[in-house]
C-alpha cells in the first residue's frame, strides 16, 4: 500500500496520480487507488482545506503524487444579469451548498431540488461533467490557520473572537 501523510508544494513532475471527487478530496483519511491501480492510504493532517486539482503529496517512500479533480455531474448556472446571479448565489449559500464561482457563472453538484429552485429564480441551468472546485469558505473550516501573504484569502484571527470590540 502506498502511504501518504504529507502535503507538498505543486511540482512540475510526479510519479503517481489520484483522480478524486470533491468529497474524496475533502477527507483526511481515505483508502483509494492511483490511476495505475495501486492501493493508497491517505493519512493527512486533519482540519486542512480540501485538496485542490493540481495539489501534490509525498508518499512515505518519497514518490510525488498529484491530485486531479475527477469529473462530476454539475449544474452550470448563468443568469441574465449580475443581480440575478447574486440572488441565486445568496439562496444557494443560505442552504450551505458547496459552490464554485466563476466569471458570470456558478457551479454546484447536480441536485434536482436545487435545480428547480434556481429555475424558479430565472436562472439558466446546463448539466455538465467537469472537475468541481468550490470555494473553501471565509472561515476556513471553522478554525484559523492564517499564513499572512501566503494565501489568496487571509483574514484576521479576531474574526472568531465574537463579542470582542477592537
Amino acid at each position: 500500500m502506498l502511504v501518504i501523510q504529507e502535503r507538498i508544494e505543486a511540482q512540475e513532475s510526479w510519479d503517481e496520480e489520484l483522480l478524486l471527487t470533491f468529497e474524496a478530496r475533502s477527507k483526511s483519511r481515505l483508502r483509494c487507488f492511483t490511476v495505475k491501480g495501486e492501493d493508497v492510504g491517505l493519512f493527512l493532517e486533519r482540519g486542512q482545506p480540501p485538496l485542490h486539482d493540481g495539489a501534490c503529496l509525498r508518499s512515505q517512500d518519497g514518490r510525488v503524487v498529484r491530485i486531479s479533480a475527477r469529473p462530476e455531474q454539475l449544474l452550470h448556472v448563468t443568469c441574465a444579469n449580475a443581480f440575478e446571479l447574486t440572488r441565486a448565489a445568496y439562496h444557494l449559500g443560505n442552504r450551505h451548498v458547496a459552490l464554485q464561482i466563476g466569471d458570470n457563472w456558478l457551479r454546484l453538484l447536480d441536485d434536482y431540488v436545487l435545480k428547480a429552485m434556481l429555475e424558479q429564480l430565472g436562472a439558466r441551468i446546463e448539466n455538465i461533467e467537469a472537475g468541481f472546485q468550490p470555494e473553501h469558505g471565509a472561515y476556513g473550516g471553522g478554525h484559523h490557520h492564517s499564513h499572512h501573504g501566503e494565501a489568496d484569502f487571509n483574514y484576521a484571527p479576531r474574526l472568531h473572537q465574537f463579542g470582542v470590540r477592537t
